[in-house]
């Protein structure tokens, strides 16, 4: 936890560095990755820069698997048999914009299981954070809270958070399930950050979350959090190339839920 709010308070005062203050014109100033609207800034390789040299102090024996440099993660052939999945700014086009909602992520796993995670609120320093076995909580810089997802058990009552791909095929098709399943839930938020969208499943926020395609350095921390929350957390098998599905959502709403997006089809994996 104490890494990861490092790493955000670094990011928070880089990006005035780096853009201006929003508004400012500036936010074309970034490199891309996956596709022409997939960015990747400084503060990115920075932060992640920062973590790996933190954690490699701290955890010397551990492995390391960030969204932007990789890393040694995917062997995971260290003593301790411990990998750190990092995402050093999980909402990197919020970011560039100046929109408050992006987060770093940093999670342990074991045999590719979350055991601990933080994810920091860039904007706000808010802190959510869990531990297999001992709960979700929210640390607020001055009040901590332990988090249980809301009791809701209608569908037509949840309000749902999902998200995007950048690949223009694997999105027209996130965009039909959209439209599936808008009329059949309260509402539909897109916050972009998936990180944050998992995590406030736990705080009670929205009710469920769903998208195709995350990485594991997208899910680790928050799909934690969501579960050590109450939530019944689905998360993909592989590295999310595949466009399989995440799922978090409150427990009252999981059998109807899991029973909505099947029959949408939104448990097929959307391919690039």
């Amino acid at each position: 936890m104490t890494v990861a709010r490092e790493a955000a308070a670094y990011v928070r005062a880089r990006r005035a560095e780096l853009f201006g203050p929003p508004g400012s014109g500036e936010a074309a100033r970034v490199g891309t990755k996956s596709t022409a609207t997939d960015p990747v800034t400084a503060a990115d390789t920075e932060s992640e820069e920062l973590i790996r040299r933190r954690l490699a102090e701290l955890r010397p024996e551990d492995a390391f698997l960030g969204e932007e440099t990789s890393g040694d993660g995917a062997r995971a052939t260290t003593a301790s048999g411990v990998v750190w999945v990092v995402d050093p700014i999980d909402g990197t086009v919020n970011f560039v914009y100046g929109l408050p909602a992006s987060a770093v992520s940093v999670a342990a796993q074991v045999d590719g299981r979350s055991v601990a995670g933080a994810v920091v609120d860039i904007a706000s320093g808010e802190t959510f954070f869990a531990a297999e076995g001992f709960g979700a909580y929210l640390d607020t810089g001055g009040t901590r809270v332990r988090l249980r997802c809301n009791p809701v058990t209608d569908p037509r009552m949840a309000l749902v958070a999902t998200g995007f791909s950048y690949s223009p095929q694997r999105r027209a098709r996130q965009g039909e399930l959209v439209a599936a399943l808008l009329p059949r839930v309260r509402d539909i938020r897109r916050v972009g950050a998936a990180a944050l969208d998992l995590c406030m499943v736990a705080a009670g926020r929205v009710d469920a979350h769903y998208e195709h395609g995350l990485g594991p350095w997208d899910w680790a921390a928050g799909a934690l959090v969501a579960a050590e929350a109450g939530a019944v957390v689905r998360v993909p098998t592989g590295t999310g190339d595949d466009g399989e599905l995440t799922v978090a959502v409150a427990p009252g709403l999981a059998a109807d839920f899991e029973t909505l997006l099947t029959e949408i089809g939104a448990f097929h994996a959307i391919p690039n």
